[in-house]
């Protein structure tokens, strides 16, 4: 077994063993070893101390840890050896009762994002250090017991640089001299009883925007904002705090319990892996949500999301946490409902855009395209291990079960969820619990057997699709019609839904609903008698109203409708859903790509929700450049081109939608735009009120690349114009972005052969590396991908420190897609079965190989449309 990975039986067991009290750690990030000698890397490592109370029924266990050694030991204060410490454990023998178990360590930072990541701000030289502990790198910065059903009050001492900023999950802190010279020591107050993944260590150089939120009780609450001082100028703290403080009135009322921890901190930080962290009372953000250059309403509704997702975490995830990952879902699942269910309430207030359109139009596609996979799994998941968990940070885990919840509410009503939510809250606050908890609370709000739910919605995979069966008499009237329900061959589980049928028709006022219902359905065919002698109308739409999760077909003449009238349709839900819809055929080979495209270019030009917008564009263009016969795709892409090239010339000057089709244009556009570009770089022919910034420049810069347009020299300069980490990474990602051996050559060296590459930096060298029409130069890397996999489960080179994340985007982007053709994909399943992979390689492989296979059905579907 790996000895980084814990096991859930493992950590059943230690819980039989050991319950925590709580920890005393000491971090001392002054360069200086636990003598006051300097460390031999002071810029690499840093010592930590930890002091876990704990009782014991007298068993052996362990305490987990990720160091590069142990300075000292002792339990109760009798010294143990440091020599014991092995496979990132060390053995505790301890009789029955209370105990004091102190370990003093040499740990190493992180450039990987996991455990205490430092980084260096190249505009500056300044120093940034922060957490990222989910799910069990704590361990990477102090001894622990790390798994989350061992909750322990947490009080952390920092020695650092003086004039450092440091935060912690404790409002409470004492500033004072530190050992030594310019050294000072921040002592937190004790926290209540958390997870050691939710504990949290914010220092360095940080810009601190100081201010409060309200509690419904009335008391203002410490929220201070951090960020980069080379960012200052991009931090919006007015409107994120604003964003915080509806977030507080909604959650407050809804949950029922006020906010349970003492202050609430968000630190924008660089090299994030993910979107946010719930630290408690430390939220760290990406920094990319701080914006460089113009971006749509859009891109600050989907940041308000994430700081409503966090927040809501405080209460479901942090106050009541899950005993062990199998209900990581819920977790992930209840804060992306809630995010949605509060920016709903927000709206109802303020004013916005219903965010349940943007659900509908972007997120849970995710869902649907993580279920169709083969490696698709139970909303609840069976966690065995670590590294079964790593890999469930999904489309599953978070859109789809924010589906189901949003199927749920729609089952046992709003106000019986909020208080079953709310009992759930109040009998498990500050501990752990369960699903059967949660549902236990909601079965006794509601009065309904949830049984049937849990069974059929949470243990078992894949989506179901529903079509519309009927019969129409001679004036246009229903005398059948059934909703017809299937499941894939591999999940065949038909499931109980609660959806809603629109029929819609054309009229003065444009394509409104005009008549329909919610019904349940079940099983393969559910008669619906009360839409007997009913007009068909134009257009049907089944889950009207998005109730629940499941792809949605529309019949022959709803689609006519909508090819020609979708711009009449002015439900912005209802056309978020037809958009799904037609997306769901097209990928599924039901809808030619082209058909699809042009479907897209009718409907552009009225859409107004710029979530659907941004949408729209990218799978317009990845239908173009994968889904599109190769013989049909350059002038489908002309198409495309010219459509979005319309439609930026009409649009508003300075408007977010001017901006989307930009982006969106620069993304698509082939060798015919390359003059165009250069204009814009340059200054000339940009449209009026398009501002070239920065961020927009290196789009540009990166389009120029992959075209084969750009060169290393243009690049360096635009390098030079931007002396940032950001401009670092997109520099990079534009170099391995040049259709050149040479310069393929050197990024494949940089993903696979060099160690430290930084993570941003790293991420943008492998997402930009492959690119349509570059087949001829990236032939040859197809047969290397396989042997990269190799090298990744044998660990070898840098791969036997790389973190995580680094592998995924590894073997994700490296993929050889553009190559995938039928005879590499036969002697890729046969390599495949040849050889025992890890869990992580195999399921990356299966699921991009599944990708490739989609794009030749596709493919082909729209081969066979060209010749009617």
């Amino acid at each position: 077994m790996n000895p980084v990975n814990i096991t859930r039986e493992e950590a059943q067991i230690r819980s039989t063993v050991i319950s925590t009290i709580g920890y005393r750690v000491v971090v001392d990030l002054s360069g200086r070893d636990p003598q006051g000698n300097p460390l031999a890397d002071p810029t690499g490592t840093f010592v930590s101390s930890s002091t876990i109370a704990f009782t014991s029924n007298g068993e052996p266990t362990h305490a987990d840890l990720i160091a590069e050694g142990v300075y000292a030991a002792e339990l109760d204060g009798v010294p143990l050896d440091p020599a014991a410490f092995h496979d990132h454990r060390y053995p505790i023998e301890a009789p029955a009762g209370e105990h004091r178990l102190t370990i003093v360590a040499l740990c190493r930072y992180s450039h990987s994002g996991e455990g205490l990541h430092r980084f260096v701000d190249p505009a500056d030289n300044r120093t940034y250090l922060y957490s990222q502990f989910e799910i069990a790198d704590a361990r990477r910065v102090y001894a622990d017991f790390e798994q989350p059903d061992q909750k322990g009050t947490f009080q952390l001492e920092v020695i650092a640089p003086s004039g450092w900023t440091v935060i912690s999950n404790s409002g409470e802190v004492t500033v004072s001299d530190g050992p030594y010279d310019d050294v000072s020591t921040w002592q937190f107050g004790a926290t209540p009883r958390i997870s050691t993944y939710l504990t949290a260590l914010v220092a360095g150089d940080y810009h601190v925007d100081e201010g409060t939120v309200r509690t419904r009780a009335g008391a203002d609450i410490q929220a201070n904002i951090l960020c980069r001082q080379s960012m200052v100028q991009f931090l919006d703290a007015e409107r994120i705090r604003t964003t915080t403080q509806r977030g507080f009135e909604v959650y407050e009322a809804e949950f029922g319990h006020p906010y349970p921890f003492g202050k609430y901190d968000q630190s924008f930080v660089p090299e994030f892996n993910a979107g946010a962290m719930e630290n408690v009372g430390c939220v760290t953000h990406r920094d990319d949500y701080l914006f460089r250059s113009k971006v749509t309403a859009a891109a600050y509704d989907s940041r308000d999301n994430t700081i409503l997702h966090e927040l809501a975490h405080m209460w479901f995830g942090d106050l009541v946490t899950m005993t062990w990952w199998d209900d990581l879902w819920l977790n992930e699942s209840f804060a992306e409902w809630a995010s949605h269910h509060c920016q709903e309430k927000i709206v109802a207030r303020y004013g916005g855009v219903n965010p349940w359109v943007s659900f509908a139009n972007q997120r849970k596609t995710w869902g649907y395209t993580q279920d169709q996979l083969p490696t698709t799994h139970p909303i609840a998941a069976d966690m065995v291990d670590l590294a079964t968990v790593e890999q469930n940070f999904d489309g599953i885990t978070y859109a789809k079960g924010a589906s189901t919840l949003k199927q749920l509410v729609a089952f046992v009503g709003e106000e019986a969820f909020l208080a079953g939510v709310r009992a759930y809250l109040a009998e498990h606050a500050f501990g752990n619990a369960q699903l059967s908890d949660l549902l236990d609370q909601l079965q006794k709000s509601s009065g309904r057997d949830l049984s049937d739910f849990t069974a059929s919605w949470l243990r078992t995979p894949g989506v179901n699709t529903v079509r519309p069966d009927f019969d129409l008499d001679g004036n246009g009237n229903f005398t059948r019609f059934d909703v017809v329900q299937s499941a894939s061959a591999q999940f065949p589980t038909l499931r109980t839904h609660r959806l809603g049928i629109g029929i819609y028709s054309l009229t003065d006022s444009g394509l409104v609903r005009t008549d329909g219902l919610e019904v349940d359905i079940h099983g393969e065919r559910t008669p619906i008698a009360a839409l007997a002698g009913h007009p068909r109308g134009d257009l049907i739409l089944l889950n009207d109203a998005d109730l629940t999760y499941a792809k949605v077909r529309l019949d022959e003449a709803s689609l006519a409708t909508l090819t020609a009238h979708i711009d009449q349709l002015a439900d912005p839900l209802a056309r978020a859903l037809c958009w799904g819809a037609a997306w769901d055929m097209c990928r599924d080979a039901e809808l030619a790509a082209q058909d699809y495209v042009a479907l897209v270019s009718s409907g552009l030009p009225s859409e107004q929700d710029l979530t659907a917008v941004q949408s729209l564009i990218r799978q317009a263009s990845a239908a173009t450049l994968s889904y599109t016969a190769p013989r049909l795709r350059e002038g489908v892409r002309a198409d495309l081109v010219a459509t979005l090239a319309g439609l930026l010339k009409q649009a508003e000057p300075g408007s977010d939608h001017q901006l989307a089709l930009t982006n969106g244009l620069v993304a698509v556009i082939g060798a015919a735009g390359v003059t165009l570009l250069k204009g814009w770089l340059a200054g000339e022919e940009v449209p009026e009120g398009l501002e070239v910034d920065q961020d927009l420049r290196w789009r540009i810069v990166s389009a120029l690349a992959r075209l084969g347009a750009a060169d290393a020299d243009l690049i360096a300069a635009e390098r030079d114009r931007d002396n940032t980490s950001s401009g670092a990474e997109q520099a990079a990602g534009a170099l391995a972005a040049l259709p050149t051996p040479q310069a393929k050559e050197a990024a494949w060296a940089r993903a696979t052969e060099e160690a430290g590459v930084p993570n941003e930096t790293y991420r943008s060298i492998v997402s930009h590396f492959a690119n349509p029409d570059q087949e001829e130069v990236l032939k040859p890397f197809a047969a290397r991908y396989l042997q990269l996999c190799e090298a990744i489960d044998a660990g070898e080179g840098q791969w036997s420190a790389a973190g995580h994340a680094q592998i995924q985007n590894a073997l994700l982007w490296l993929f050889p897609s553009e190559v995938a053709d039928r005879e590499w994909l036969d002697e890729l399943s046969a390599w495949m079965n040849s050889r025992t992979l890890s869990s992580t390689v195999r399921r990356v492989l299966l699921e991009r190989a599944d990708a490739a296979e989609r794009a030749l059905r596709c493919q082909a579907r729209s081969a066979r449309a060209a010749t009617r």
